[in-house]
């Protein structure tokens, strides 16, 4: 089981040492049996053994407890590491890979895959000790009776077997759940970002709630039923065939003769010893199942393989030229077809211009954007700094000459300078001025507070904090487009000139045609195939991008 080999490599130590304690726990319950056997059963003298079997007991339950107290705390320190290892495997990804995935998905990982192995290691020691002391009771049990502890083991061993036919339709259904689960993310997704759409149209929100939530929510209520069924099943039958074991027992010695009363009654006492382990080890059994689901579940996600750390090399400082050579990327659709293609591009982006990029929905103005910024790896063709092409260990450093506000940005209320340090505060106050901000902002320390603004006063702030990073390049998609004309002037006549004169390298998506006068380049991104206008093409989009685009 993957659980337990992951466990055992990262914390063989500690793992070793808590089943050395369950085997030191075993042994204490089963000399509690014999001791009962021997000295209470037997002997007869119950008054004078009473001191020594309440020891036996303080002692058998400090060590279980601690025993316990071990295995779930290591799980639970287990699950910390694999959280993080998670988050950290997803910050490392490329952006395509989870673009592939999708944000439901991932969130379903990190909520329900991660909760499932949570749980399936806080009830693994319930398996763990179900097991040694199973181990251990029938090794005594051999002891006092081979005979009896054949048919026994035979009779456990059935049970377990039945049992374990049970939860193997457990599994299947735990994967039928594990499969809903995705889709009811989704939905849940859809109802909270769409929560505008659906309030406005209640024929869209009936037909989402009756064709999409609906049939899935029923699915995962068919498969979890299912799989409770067949749990409480196995649970039940072990119940109960434990129960039968000891009238067996019974049987064997008292019909049979094939051993004493005293030693049919250690019998009976140690199966009901055993009784409450092993429901618990057959209870425990589906969450370890749920928990296999979950790191199938996240291994077929194909993030990156997990990397401590999040240095990157300063490289490229001096850069004065970024060049694509023939790069193409194509976006294959999963029903299959021949997809969108961008490129094959050539660009050169010389340090300090401000290059403005037009071109309408769906052009590719976004993937140049994210292949100009490293986001995006060329599926063919070449980039290169300077003359030299791009290596695989040079992307992050080519990366982290960016900064960026996209359309889709994430707003962060975190002001960062170089190198993750507090950001310059005499930058930020500058900065907060020019962006008519410094009224709107509540700030504590480094951090804003209020980030409840409209669209417009958020990109403002999505600047800001893109300015403080100070990065040689500002990659801005569709800036301007939330701004009121006011603003929008002042942008592009004062804001970008400051850019420009502190060396900031702009390039900027826009389709504001009456300030393309400002920009030091005009290209154009036409169904996948990028161009510079130039003279009289220039001239005519300064003039009226839209019928540029349309011609």
């Amino acid at each position: 089981m993957e659980l337990l080999r992951v466990v055992f490599r990262h914390y063989r130590w500690p793992f070793l040492g808590a089943l050395a304690l369950s085997l030191v726990s075993a042994g204490l319950g089963v000399g509690v049996i014999a001791f009962i056997n021997q000295r209470l059963i037997e002997a007869g003298s119950a008054l004078s053994a009473l001191p020594q079997f309440l020891g036996l007991l303080a002692l058998l339950l400090a060590v279980t407890l601690g025993t316990q107290l071990a295995l779930t705390l290591l799980g639970h320190y287990f699950v910390f590491d694999l959280r993080s290892r998670l988050v950290k495997r997803i910050l490392d990804t490329d952006i395509e890979r989870l673009e592939q995935l999708g944000n439901a998905t991932l969130l379903a990982s990190l909520s329900s895959d991660v909760r499932n192995i949570t749980i399936g290691f806080v009830r693994l020691p319930e398996l763990v000790q179900g097991v040694v002391l199973t181990l251990a009771s029938v090794a005594y049990l051999a002891w006092l009776s081979p005979q009896m502890v054949v048919i026994t083991v035979l009779w456990m061993a059935f049970t377990m077997g039945v049992g374990w036919v049970l939860v193997s339709k457990v599994y299947r259904h735990f994967h039928q759940v594990r499969e809903s689960e995705d889709r009811l993310y989704k939905d849940y997704q859809s109802a909270i970002e769409g929560r505008k759409e659906l309030a406005l149209n209640r024929d869209r929100a009936r037909r989402f709630f009756d064709e999409s939530y609906t049939d899935n929510a029923k699915a995962y209520r068919h498969h979890i039923i299912r799989a409770d069924t067949y749990h409480l099943s196995a649970n039940n039958w072990s119940n109960i065939m434990m129960l039968g074991a000891i009238g067996v027992v019974f049987f064997m010695a008292n019909v049979l003769g094939w051993a004493s009363p005293a030693v049919a009654a250690t019998f009976a006492l140690t199966l009901l010893f055993l009784r409450t382990p092993l429901i618990q080890a057959v209870g425990a059994w589906p969450t370890l199942i749920s928990a296999q689901v979950a790191f199938d579940k996240l291994a077929s996600l194909e993030l990156a393989e997990y990397q401590p750390g999040f240095d990157v090399e300063d490289r490229f400082q001096g850069w004065q030229r970024l060049t694509l050579t023939n790069v193409v990327y194509r976006y294959t659709p999963s029903s299959g077809g021949e997809g969108f293609q961008v490129g094959p591009l050539n660009l050169t982006l010389i340090r300090g211009e401000q290059v403005f990029l037009i071109g309408g929905n769906g052009s590719g103005k976004s993937t140049l954007a994210r292949l100009l910024s490293g986001l995006y790896r060329p599926q063919s063709g070449q980039m290169s700094v300077d003359g030299k092409e791009l290596s695989p260990p040079e992307w992050a450093a080519f990366r982290a000459r960016f900064a960026s506000v996209f359309t889709d940005f994430h707003q962060f209320d975190q002001a960062m300078g170089p190198g993750g340090k507090a950001a310059d505060p005499v930058l930020v106050a500058t900065w907060l001025e020019r962006l008519q901000m410094q009224q709107k902002l509540e700030w504590q320390d480094d951090r804003v507070v209020n980030t409840q603004l409209s669209q417009g006063q958020r990109k403002r702030l999505a600047l800001l904090l893109a300015i403080a990073e100070e990065r040689d390049i500002l990659l801005l998609d569709e800036w301007a487009a939330d701004q009121d004309p006011q603003f929008r002037r002042l942008f592009y006549r004062e804001l970008l000139p400051h850019l420009k004169a502190m060396g900031k390298t702009v390039f900027a998506i826009s389709h504001d045609d009456s300030y393309f006068v400002h920009a030091d380049r005009l290209l154009e991104m036409s169904k996948g195939q990028l161009s510079e206008l130039t003279g009289e093409q220039r001239a005519q989009a300064s003039e009226d991008a839209v019928a540029q685009i349309s011609s």
